[in-house]
């Protein structure tokens, strides 16, 4: 063979092993594809996972004014176990507000819990309230009941 002929040879050979335009064209679309799917999959897992954090600080909140009532049978939004009986209060992932309403006739309360920051997305569950009977509410944006809100 002449050394011109090897040369194109080689040449083919090596433009054979990459890839067509076509075939990244086709690779890309599929990578879009599949994070159009997962994305907003991803997203509402995040918002569900951070809806713990209100449901913790409800609960919590709830044990501290039973033990309030407990000791002084009366329930109070001074209580010593609250930080501070300013209202509302951030829960400590700050992804929600909670607020505490106390009647007195019948002796009650009420503590509720909306979203804040990047929990505002969550339209499933708008707002979380528990109270003294552990009645459990969960609404969404439409102020609908939404029981999978206390079931995460």
């Amino acid at each position: 063979m002449t050394p011109s002929v090897q040369f194109t040879q080689h040449r083919r050979a090596r433009r054979a092993s990459g890839f067509t335009l076509i075939e990244l064209m086709v690779t890309v679309a599929v990578i879009a594809i599949l994070a159009a799917i997962a994305l907003p999959s991803y997203r509402s897992y995040v918002l569900r996972s951070h809806r713990s954090d209100g449901l913790s600080a409800l609960t919590q909140d709830q044990a501290i004014m039973e033990r309030c009532y407990a000791q002084n049978f009366v329930y109070s939004a001074s209580c010593a176990g609250f930080a501070s009986s300013v209202w509302p209060q951030t829960t400590p992932g700050g992804y929600y507000s909670i607020n505490l309403v106390v009647t007195t006739a019948p002796a009650g309360y009420t503590f509720t819990a909306t979203p804040l920051n990047s929990q505002v997305a969550d339209t499933t569950c708008a707002t979380i309230r528990i109270d003294q009977a552990n009645q459990k509410v969960g609404l969404d944006s439409g102020g609908n009941p939404q029981p999978s809100c206390w079931n995460p």
